[in-house]
């Protein structure tokens, strides 16, 4: 039997289409039409003025951080449950994470938390630089609260929502909140370039400042003219070409993942000792993966001893994130 896999990569007939028109076209560098219609489809439908897509959401958060000034020494919150990606780029700037805790209702970032930290860094005289808020397994954390407690500290807020492309909160939908957002595609994604990501934000001079520096910092010169250091992060045309096929069929994978969620929970909610991540009220889920926490003193059966009994099923199932 093949293995299931816990969140493969759905390639169609028309995402090969896309490709070969891309490749066919000449346009294969990380310049070209693809690219372009690429950023401009993904920012109209998550409310942003400009995008800048690049080949990885760790990239993307990197030169969030890199346009926002963020710097040795510096300071920046975000969440204690995520993945490693989410604080790695804080490092690469030579900063430091500010690990908050989760609320119980969304399993994202507790605003009450948040509060707490931010108050108590600024008596001790070490106002964070910035926030990050990760909208974690495709569902939106608390943003009123958030947003307004960045706000009032005159904070810069970061939206990490490399998991939750389809979500929404309040009507508002994932990655349309903070000074500047950022999706993943990678592989696992529920739309996926292969490798890839993309900035957003409505402050043109903060996603142009992205921009330079994903161009390997190179100036508006006709020599080669490097004032700061770059990197090589742009995504390539022809990966765009398989976003662009990829985002057209969203709603659908959506609505394919929230079966398997209801699937999950209508098999399994009721036995003892376990429950499943609860959905909220205040928004729609993009359904990503679906989450469950076991309690082995009620279960029949230890988490590690589960994964291990799939896993000789050809199942892929994985701890969530620590």
């Amino acid at each position: 039997m093949s293995r299931i896999y816990l969140s493969p990569p759905d390639i169609s007939g028309q995402d090969r289409s896309a490709i070969d028109s891309a490749f066919d076209s000449g346009w294969v560098a990380p310049v070209g039409p693809d690219l372009d219609a690429f950023e401009a489809e993904v920012a109209k439908r998550l409310n942003r003025a400009y995008a800048c897509a690049v080949n990885s959401g760790t990239s993307a958060l990197h030169l969030a951080l890199l346009a926002l000034d963020i710097k040795l020494g510096d300071k920046v919150i975000c969440p204690s449950l995520t993945f490693a990606g989410c604080a790695f780029p804080i490092s690469y700037c030579g900063a430091e994470p500010v690990f908050v805790d989760s609320e119980k209702e969304t399993w994202n970032m507790d605003p009450e938390l948040l509060k707490e930290a931010l108050e108590t860094l600024a008596d001790e005289g070490n106002k964070p630089k910035a926030v990050i808020v990760v909208q974690i397994y495709g569902q939106c954390a608390k943003m009123d609260e958030i947003v307004s407690l960045c706000k009032a500290h005159q904070i810069p807020l970061i939206e990490d929502a490399a998991e939750s492309l389809g979500a929404s909160y309040k009507g508002k939908p994932a990655g349309s909140f903070g000074d500047l957002s950022f999706l993943s595609f990678n592989g696992n994604k529920i739309i996926t370039t292969s490798g890839g990501g993309m900035l957003l934000g409505n402050d043109q001079a903060l996603v142009d400042k992205a921009r330079y520096f994903s161009q390997q910092a190179r100036e508006p010169v006709l020599h080669y003219e490097h004032k700061a250091i770059g990197y090589n992060y742009r995504l390539s045309n022809l990966l765009a070409a398989l976003g662009r096929s990829q985002f057209t069929d969203l709603d659908r994978r959506i609505a394919i993942r929230k079966k398997h969620f209801q699937a999950y929970t209508e098999s399994l909610n009721k036995l003892p000792g376990i429950s499943f991540m609860p959905i909220s009220d205040e928004g729609l889920p993009n359904y990503w993966l679906s989450c469950l926490i076991m309690d082995d003193s009620q279960t029949k059966v230890t988490r590690d001893a589960l994964i291990n009994i799939c896993d000789q099923a050809s199942i892929e199932v994985r701890p969530t994130w620590k």
